[in-house]
């Protein structure tokens, strides 16, 4: 049976039924993983009576979402993207990967945005200590060095770094306890830090030439 290795089907239906911007509206497209999709379990307030649209999809690495960005971003017409992605591929969840790889990956999305009118916001992959579901792979060490390159490419391209990791990080390149149970995934403390510097996030990215 053939999969939807890239979760093409999975916003089919929500992208169909909604409708291109009205006149004057800043829409921002969130494109991620679990972490992403998150927001709307543990503080759906967030996105309530914004033009904020939520295309996270839990696992998902950042091959996957570079395949679908076209249909799950550009053709919904946003103004803005933020785009929090990485932390699947230091898991592996697709099989090994290196950080050149991943950030090649970014950077295409990235090119993809700006190539559409689209601003862009790059977020820094969240800390992590270890992941649970596949121990032994470093996060705390390759982490910051996706970060490093994320930010680079950001401030070399006049984008929007977002740095999640500096707000929450406890000091060992993990995530601080009270913000996540599990280590991996914000709890709604978690979010309310998140929360503001997305805000700010998207106003700079909205006022860029």
């Amino acid at each position: 049976m053939a999969q939807d290795w890239a979760g093409l089907s999975h916003f089919k239906e929500a992208n169909a039924l909604l409708a291109p911007p009205v006149e004057g509206e800043k829409r921002v497209v969130f494109m991620g993983n679990s972490i992403t999709i998150g927001w709307l379990s543990h503080y759906p307030e967030f996105f309530r009576g914004k033009p904020y649209v939520n295309r996270g999809i839990g696992g998902q690495t950042t091959s996957q979402m570079l395949i679908r960005f076209r249909q799950d971003v550009i053709s919904l017409q946003p103004a803005v993207v933020v785009i929090l992605a990485g932390t699947n591929d230091i898991a592996q969840n697709n099989g090994p990967i290196s950080l050149e790889d991943i950030m090649a990956n970014i950077i295409s999305m990235s090119e993809m945005a700006e190539t559409n009118g689209i601003k862009v916001v790059l977020a820094s992959v969240l800390p992590a200590a270890d992941y649970s579901w596949r121990p032994g792979l470093e996060p705390n060490r390759k982490i910051p060095k996706l970060n490093s390159m994320i930010k680079a490419y950001s401030e070399r391209k006049g984008f929007v770094y977002l740095d999640y990791f500096a707000a929450m990080n406890d000091g060992n390149n993990g995530l601080r306890k009270e913000l996540g149970e599990d280590g991996v995934h914000p709890n709604k403390a978690g979010y309310k830090i998140m929360a503001p510097l997305t805000e700010q996030a998207i106003k700079e990215a909205l006022i860029k030439e």
